[in-house]
């Protein structure tokens, strides 16, 4: 019997969106970040980052985009019958997230349909936008979600 209390396939057509953030970006968390996964100086020296393209000590992208991931789990992932998701169709680092930033955006359902290969399962395609606090998109991305379906024998679904 399903829960009830998640959101499935069903309670996301189209259009819905879902806030995120806000997130504050500090220094500290971008040169842990990057002393772990992504050590160019740029990211782990605000001198190296100022004199860099970036202007700043500056996130990696992939950074950006585990602080977007914990924000999109905040946001709706952790209350949605999720299954995972089959990859990432694409991502588009915009603009340098600095430290002190302060990042917010939205996820918004492009389509969604019913798996052909999977029953009981919907495909929801999202697309995700970060904005920092000047309001200047920092992060585009789209990608599809496994959803349940609270109902896999309707066929409003």
């Amino acid at each position: 019997m399903p829960d009830d209390s998640l959101l499935h396939f069903e309670d996301m057509p189209p259009g819905t969106t879902f806030p995120l953030g806000p997130k504050h970006v500090t220094a500290d968390e971008i040169i842990a970040f990057a002393m772990e996964y992504d050590a160019q100086p740029m990211h782990l020296d605000a001198e190296a980052g100022r004199q860099s393209i970036l202007g700043g000590l500056a996130a990696s992208g992939w950074h950006s985009c585990a602080m977007m991931m914990r924000m999109m789990t905040d946001s709706y992932l952790l209350r949605t019958a999720a299954e995972g998701a089959p990859g990432v169709d694409y991502v588009k680092w915009k603009k340098p997230v600095l430290a002190g930033d302060v990042l917010s955006g939205e996820t918004r359902v492009l389509d969604s349909r019913v798996s052909q290969s999977r029953p009981g399962i919907g495909i929801v395609s999202l697309r995700h936008e970060l904005r920092n606090q000047k309001g200047d998109t920092v992060l585009e991305s789209e990608n599809p979600v496994m959803i349940r379906l609270r109902d896999p024998g309707s066929t409003n679904a």
